[in-house]
C-alpha cells in the first residue's frame, strides 16, 4: 500500500464522522420539534382549546358582600375570590418576577437561558419554570406525576400551553392569573383570599415585607406554612427581598429594615361554620339553591353558587351583625351561669314537670336526629347496638362559654349536657325599607345549627297583644287614652266555638279597677286583652296578623289573644315594624342584588309592600307601645336602680331616654322569653329560650322576657348609639297630621284636638268602657 492510499482513511473517516453527527444532531431536534408537535396534537393528552384558553375552567367562590361593603362570607369549593391587576401592589408583582422569573419581560413562555442553566446543572441551581409554564399548569393538570415518562410529556405540554398562554394573554393578565390561581393553604385559594386570611386587609393594603412572604410561600405553599413553620418562612421571606435587591427593586439598607421585621400574623380561617353571621349565611344558601333553579343562564344551564363566582349583596350591616353576635353572647353566657345554678338540685335537669318517659322521648328524639345515628344506621347496624352505642362513654369536644372542652362521657349524657343551654334568635330591620341589618340564629353555629330567626316559631306570650290592641282601636273606634275596667272575665262556652268557660288571670291574681288601654298594655293586663278579644272575635285578630305578614298557623280561638300561638322571630320583627312604618308592612329582605362574576346585574330586590292600617292607628299603637318602656316591663331599659334579680339583666342600667316602643313576652311555663323594640327607623325582636320546652327556668324572676330578652336589645342598641357611622335614630316617631285618636293621656280631653279640613277643631273625647 503506498503513502497515498494511507492518507485516504482519515480523510473518509471524517466524512462519516461529519456525516453521523448531522443526522443525530438534526434527528435529535426533529424528535424534538416532532415530540413538542405530538404533544401539541394531543398525542400525550387532550390539549385545551381555544376556548378553554380564552376561558379557563376555575371555580370562583360566591361573595357575601355585606350592606357596608364587608365581605361576610363565601360558597366554594376553592375559598377563591379574583383580583384584577390594578388591585395589586407593585411590589408585590417586582417581587413575584424577581423571584419566580427574572426574565419575564423577556421571553415568550419559555425562558431558555433558565432551561439551559437547569439542563447543565441537572436542576442544582434551580427550575427553570416560567410564570407562564406554572399557571399551564395550575390551569390544566395540577401537581405533576411522580412517573417519569409522563413527567415529561406533561412537561412538554406545559411549554406548548405556555406558549399559547402568551399568545392570547398580555403579561399583565398572566400576572393576574396566576396570583388568583395559586393556593396558598389553609384554605386561601387566590392572593385575596390568602391576605385576608393570613393578615386580614386587601391585597391593596400589603407592605413590602407582607407581599415578599406570600411570594415566598409559592416555592411549596405547604412547606412554607406560616401558621405551622412561620421561622422557616420569614427566612423564605428574606430570600425574596435579597431578591429584590438582585433586581434593582430595593436597596440594601431597606431590605436589612425589613428583613428585621418579625413576620406579623392575623390568621383569621375561613370555613361555613365559623366567622360573622353564620347562620345568616346558612340561610342565604338555601335561599340561593332554589334562586338558581328559578333563574337559569341564558343557554338553560344552572348557576353553581360554589364555583361561578357570584356576587350576593345583601342588606346585613356587618356592624350591626357584630354587635347584636356581640349581645347575645354577653347575656346568654351570663344567664347560663343561673340556669346551671338553679338546675343543680332538679333531679330531672334541665327539664320540669315532665314524666320519666316523656324525658326518655326526648332525648330519642335527639339521638335519631344526630350524625352518629344516621352514620350507624347507613353502616347496617340494628336499633339496639345503636341505642347501646350512646350509653358509652367515648373522648369528645363539646361546647362551653368559655371556649371548648376536651371530654369523656356517653353520647346520651352528651345530649343531657346541651339540652341545659339557653338559645337565642335576634333580628334587626329597617322599619321603612324592610332592609334586614342583623340576623342572630344562635349562640354557636358549630354546635347548635337550629337558626332561631328563620326556622324556630315559639310561643310568644304577651308580644301577641299589640295585635289584638290594633284590632280593637282600628275596629272599635278606641283612643290608647280609653279607660277600661280590670275585673274577673269569663267567655261562656260556645262562644267563637270554645269548649268551655274561659277565665283567663292576670299575672298576679288581682285586678287593678279601671285603668287607659296604654296602662293595661304597659302592665299586659290580660283580663282587659280578653274583653277586648271577646269584643272583636279571633277571625279578626287572625286577619290583623295575616295582613301584619305572619304565615304560620294561628289557631281562631279566643286564647290567642295571651299569645298562645308559635311564631317566628322574623314574623313577630315585621308585624311590629309595620306600627312604625307609619301602617304600612315591608316584607322583610335581605338580598339587594345579585351579580355574575362580570358584574352583570342578575337580580334586584322590589319591595314589596302592604297598607294595613291607617297611619292615625298604626301611631296609637306606638304610643301604647312607648308605655311599656315608660312604665312596664320594659321600663329597666330606663331606670338605674336595681332589685332582685339584676346580676342577670346583663349591660343594666342601659340609661335609655330616647323614645322606645316595645313589648315583652313570656310563655307561661317560662320557656319563652320576648322583647320586641322599637326606634322610628329600627325594629328589633329578640327571642330566648331553651330548645327543649320543658327546660327552662323555673320562676317567672329569671324566664321573664325582661330579664331573658331585653338585656339583648339594651346592649345592641347601646353599642349601635355608640358607633356613630351608623346613625340610628333617637327622635320621636313622626305623628300623622291632623291626628284624629286621642294618644296623649297626660293632657286634659279638652287640649287634645285636631283640626279638620276647614280648619275647625274637633275634640278627642276620651271614652269609659265596661266590657
Amino acid at each position: 500500500m503506498n503513502k497515498k492510499q494511507q492518507n485516504k482513511k482519515p480523510e473518509i473517516g471524517l466524512k462519516t464522522y461529519l456525516k453521523r453527527f448531522w443526522i443525530i444532531f438534526l434527528g435529535f431536534w426533529a424528535a424534538v420539534i416532532f415530540f413538542f408537535l405530538c404533544a401539541s396534537w394531543g398525542v400525550f393528552g387532550a390539549m385545551p382549546t381555544f376556548d378553554e384558553l380564552e376561558n379557563p375552567a376555575s371555580n370562583v367562590a360566591t361573595e357575601i358582600i355585606s350592606a357596608d361593603g364587608k365581605t361576610i362570607g363565601k360558597f366554594y369549593l376553592e375559598n377563591r375570590v379574583p383580583v384584577k391587576y390594578g388591585d395589586l401592589p407593585d411590589y408585590l408583582v417586582k417581587a413575584l418576577i424577581s423571584t419566580e422569573d427574572e426574565r419575564f419581560y423577556e421571553h415568550s413562555g419559555i425562558d431558555a437561558r433558565g432551561t439551559l442553566r437547569a439542563v447543565t446543572s441537572v436542576g442544582s441551581s434551580g427550575g427553570a419554570s416560567t410564570i407562564s409554564q406554572q399557571l399551564a399548569k395550575l390551569l390544566f393538570h395540577g401537581e405533576g406525576s411522580r412517573n417519569l415518562l409522563k413527567r415529561i410529556t406533561q412537561k412538554a405540554k406545559e411549554w406548548v400551553i405556555a406558549v399559547k398562554l402568551e399568545s392570547q394573554y398580555t403579561k399583565e393578565e398572566i400576572l393576574t392569573m396566576y396570583l388568583n390561581k395559586a393556593d396558598f393553604v389553609n384554605n386561601a385559594v387566590g392572593i385575596r383570599s390568602a391576605t385576608r386570611i393570613y393578615l386580614g386587609k386587601e391585597p391593596k393594603d400589603l407592605t413590602v415585607d407582607e407581599a415578599a412572604m406570600f411570594v415566598g410561600m409559592l416555592q411549596n405553599p405547604a412547606y412554607f406554612n406560616p401558621v405551622r413553620r412561620p421561622e422557616l418562612v420569614q427566612k423564605r421571606r428574606n430570600v425574596v427581598l435579597h431578591q429584590m435587591v438582585r433586581n434593582g427593586h430595593l436597596t440594601q439598607e431597606e431590605s436589612e429594615k425589613l428583613q428585621a421585621l418579625p413576620l406579623k400574623l392575623n390568621f383569621t380561617p375561613e370555613s361555613h361554620r365559623e366567622g360573622i353571621a353564620t347562620y345568616f349565611r346558612e340561610y342565604l344558601r338555601d335561599y340561593m339553591r332554589r334562586w338558581v333553579k328559578e333563574n337559569p343562564k341564558k343557554d338553560g344551564s344552572t348557576y353553581d353558587i360554589y364555583r361561578d363566582g357570584l356576587k350576593i349583596y345583601v342588606t346585613i350591616d356587618s356592624r350591626m351583625q357584630k354587635y347584636g353576635e356581640e349581645a347575645v353572647t354577653e347575656h346568654i353566657s351570663n344567664l347560663q351561669k343561673e340556669f346551671f345554678i338553679q338546675q343543680k338540685g332538679n333531679k330531672n335537669a334541665p327539664f320540669y314537670n315532665i314524666s320519666k318517659d316523656e324525658t326518655e322521648n326526648i332525648i330519642m328524639r335527639a339521638m335519631k336526629s344526630s350524625e352518629r345515628w344516621k352514620q350507624m344506621q347507613d353502616q347496617g347496624k340494628s336499633e339496639d347496638d345503636i341505642i347501646n352505642s350512646f350509653k358509652e362513654k367515648t373522648k369528645m369536644s363539646v361546647f362551653s362559654w368559655k371556649g371548648e372542652i376536651d371530654t369523656v362521657m356517653t353520647p346520651r349524657d352528651s345530649i343531657l349536657y346541651y339540652k341545659h343551654f339557653l338559645q337565642a334568635g335576634m333580628m334587626s330591620m329597617e322599619s321603612e325599607t324592610g332592609y334586614i341589618k342583623a340576623w342572630v340564629g344562635g349562640i354557636d353555629y358549630k354546635h347548635f345549627q337550629y337558626d332561631h330567626v328563620g326556622q324556630g316559631a315559639r310561643q310568644v306570650g304577651s308580644t301577641f297583644k299589640p295585635f289584638v290592641y290594633a284590632t280593637a282601636i282600628e275596629q272599635l273606634h278606641m283612643s290608647p287614652c280609653d279607660s277600661i275596667i280590670d275585673s274577673p272575665f269569663t267567655m261562656p262556652k260556645g262562644r267563637y266555638g270554645i269548649t268551655k268557660d274561659w277565665s283567663p288571670q292576670n299575672s298576679n291574681r288581682s285586678f287593678r279597677g279601671i285603668m287607659t288601654l296604654k296602662q293595661a298594655l304597659a302592665a299586659s293586663v290580660n283580663t282587659v286583652t280578653a274583653k277586648l278579644m271577646d269584643r272583636v272575635g279571633p277571625k279578626a285578630v287572625v286577619n290583623m296578623t295575616r295582613d301584619l305578614g305572619v304565615v304560620s298557623d294561628i289557631p281562631v280561638t279566643p286564647a290567642i289573644a295571651l299569645g298562645a300561638v308559635d311564631l317566628t322571630v322574623s314574623e313577630m320583627v315585621a308585624a311590629y315594624s309595620t306600627f312604625a312604618n307609619q301602617g304600612v308592612y315591608v316584607k322583610p329582605i335581605f338580598v339587594k342584588r345579585i351579580e355574575d362574576k362580570n358584574g352583570v346585574v342578575l337580580f334586584n330586590a322590589v319591595a314589596e309592600t302592604k297598607d294595613v292600617m291607617s297611619k292615625d292607628v298604626a301611631y296609637a299603637i306606638i304610643k301604647l307601645l312607648e308605655g311599656v318602656t315608660e312604665s312596664g316591663s320594659g321600663v329597666r331599659l330606663r331606670t338605674t336602680w336595681q332589685g332582685a334579680g339584676y346580676n342577670r339583666v346583663t349591660g343594666h342600667p342601659y340609661k335609655f331616654t330616647n323614645p322606645i316602643a316595645g313589648k315583652t313576652g313570656t310563655s307561661q311555663n317560662n320557656s319563652d322569653g320576648w322583647f320586641i323594640g322599637m326606634v322610628p327607623d329600627l325594629t328589633t325582636g329578640v327571642w330566648v329560650g331553651n330548645d327543649d320546652r320543658a327546660a327552662h327556668f323555673k320562676a317567672t324572676l329569671y324566664g321573664q322576657g325582661a330579664t331573658m330578652a331585653l338585656p339583648i336589645w339594651g346592649l345592641y342598641m347601646n353599642k349601635c348609639y355608640a358607633d356613630k357611622t351608623l346613625s340610628i335614630s333617637k327622635g320621636a316617631f313622626p305623628q300623622p297630621a291632623n291626628l284624629s285618636i286621642r294618644v296623649d293621656c297626660r293632657r286634659p280631653v279638652v287640649e287634645e284636638v285636631a283640626q279638620d279640613s276647614l280648619g275647625t277643631t274637633n275634640s278627642l273625647p276620651t271614652t269609659e268602657f265596661d266590657f
